[in-house]
C-alpha cells in the first residue's frame, strides 16, 4: 500500500482522527502559554473558515429542493451531523435535546441512587425508565411529574406523551428482586459470582478485586455498580491506584482518563475498558466474567 493510500485510510478513520486531536490537545497543554495561545487562536481561526465555507454550502444547497434533500439525509450520518451541529448550522435533533433535558435532572436522581434513561421516541410520544433506586421507588410518581415530565415538556414542547415504562423486573435465581443490573448484563452468559457487598464500595469511588481469577475494577454511585477488567486499554497496566474524580479514573502510569460509567476512554476514543455484567441484590454486587 502505498503512503498516499495509507494516508487516505487514516483519513476516513474517523475514530483515528478523534484520537489524534486527543492526543495533540495533552501536548499542547504542556506548552507556556504564549504558544498554547497561538496554537489556540490558528485554531479557532481554521474552525470559523470551515464554518463560514459549510453555512455558504449549505446555503446554496437549500435552494435546489433536489440537493435539500439529499442534505437531510446525509445529516443522518452522525459525523456530518456532529460538525454542522458545532458550527451551528443546524438545529440540535429531538434526540439530543430530550437527553439533555434528561441530563438536566440526572444529579437529582443521583442523590438518590436512581437514573432514567430514553427508552424510545416516536413524536409526540417518548417512553422513558427509572433506574437503579428510583426503580420501584414509592416517590417514583412523584419524581416523574416534577421531574422528567417537566424537564422533558420545557425543553421539548412537541413532545405531549411522555410515558414511563416498568424497569428491568430481574430477580435472581433465587426469587430475590435485583435492586440493579448493568446494561452490559443483556445477553450475557455465565454464572453471576460474588464480587462484593454495596457498602464495600465507595459511593463515588472504586474497588479493586479478583474474582474466579480475572482482576476487575467496581466503581459505584449509590445503588449503581459498573465493573471493567482493571487493565488499561492502553498497556494493560492496573488502574485501581489512578485518582477518581467526578466518575472519572485517570491511569496512574500514563494518564488515560476513563469514564467509569460506561468504560469509554476519554483520553484516546477508539479504545474502551472490557466490561462485565454486574448486578446488586440486596447488598450483595455480583458479577458475570467476560473471559
Amino acid at each position: 500500500m502505498s503512503v498516499i493510500e495509507t494516508s487516505s485510510s487514516v483519513r476516513n478513520d474517523v475514530a483515528h482522527l478523534a484520537g489524534d486531536i486527543e492526543r495533540l490537545e495533552m501536548i499542547f497543554e504542556n506548552w507556556d502559554e504564549t504558544p498554547r495561545g497561538a496554537v489556540k487562536a490558528y485554531g479557532l481561526a481554521i474552525e470559523a473558515l470551515n464554518g463560514e465555507a459549510l453555512r455558504r454550502l449549505v446555503g446554496a444547497l437549500k435552494r435546489d429542493p433536489a440537493a435539500l434533500a439529499a442534505m437531510k439525509s446525509a445529516v443522518t450520518d452522525e459525523v456530518v451531523y456532529a460538525v454542522l451541529r458545532r458550527h451551528g448550522i443546524i438545529k440540535p435533533s429531538l434526540t439530543e435535546r430530550v437527553e439533555a433535558a434528561l441530563e438536566s435532572i440526572r444529579p437529582m436522581l443521583a442523590s438518590h441512587g436512581g437514573d432514567v434513561e430514553l427508552v424510545s421516541i416516536a413524536p409526540p410520544t417518548i417512553e422513558v425508565r427509572f433506574t437503579g433506586a428510583c426503580d420501584g421507588c414509592p416517590a417514583s410518581q412523584l419524581t416523574f411529574h416534577a421531574g422528567v415530565k417537566k424537564a422533558v415538556e420545557d425543553s421539548c414542547p412537541e413532545i405531549t406523551d411522555i410515558l414511563q415504562v416498568k424497569g428491568t423486573g430481574a430477580t435472581s435465581g433465587d426469587g430475590e428482586s435485583v435492586r440493579f443490573i448493568s446494561p452490559f448484563a443483556l445477553g450475557a452468559g455465565g454464572k453471576w459470582h460474588l464480587a462484593a457487598k454495596l457498602q464495600d464500595i465507595p459511593d463515588g469511588g472504586i474497588k479493586a478485586d479478583i474474582v474466579d481469577g480475572e482482576k476487575i475494577l467496581l466503581s459505584r454511585r449509590g445503588s449503581l455498580v459498573t465493573c471493567f477488567q482493571n487493565a488499561c486499554a492502553h498497556l494493560g497496566l492496573a488502574l485501581d491506584d489512578g485518582d477518581v474524580d467526578a466518575g472519572i479514573i485517570t491511569c496512574p502510569y500514563h494518564g488515560f482518563r476513563y469514564d467509569l460509567a460506561s468504560g469509554e476512554c476519554l483520553t484516546a476514543p477508539a479504545v474502551q475498558l472490557q466490561p462485565h455484567a454486574v448486578r446488586v441484590i440486596g447488598n450483595r454486587v455480583e458479577v458475570r466474567l467476560q473471559k
